[in-house]
């Protein structure tokens, strides 16, 4: 959901990697619609040490390393591998 995630759900100092890209209306735009992402980007990036923007910020390869490294620290932390 476009900008969901507020200041208010980031720590100060946090980085935030948004991997979120939904498409929103907006007649300004040539094609009619403009990517955003799921953090408020405005909003939660003063608070952030590093916050990648929407789009622009993150690709397929860094989608898939982020899940890949979220898979392996579940499997660390609950000893289950599948």
């Amino acid at each position: 959901q476009p900008g969901f995630v507020k200041k208010e759900h980031v720590r100060e100092g946090a980085i935030v990697i948004d991997v979120g890209t939904t498409r929103v209306e907006d007649p300004t735009r040539k094609k009619g619609f403009r990517i955003a992402g799921d953090v408020d980007f405005d909003e939660v990036a003063p608070k952030t040490r590093a916050i990648t923007p929407v789009p622009g910020g993150v690709g397929p390869m860094t989608i898939a390393m982020l899940m890949q490294n979220t898979l392996k620290a579940c499997q660390q932390q609950t000893g289950l591998f599948v």
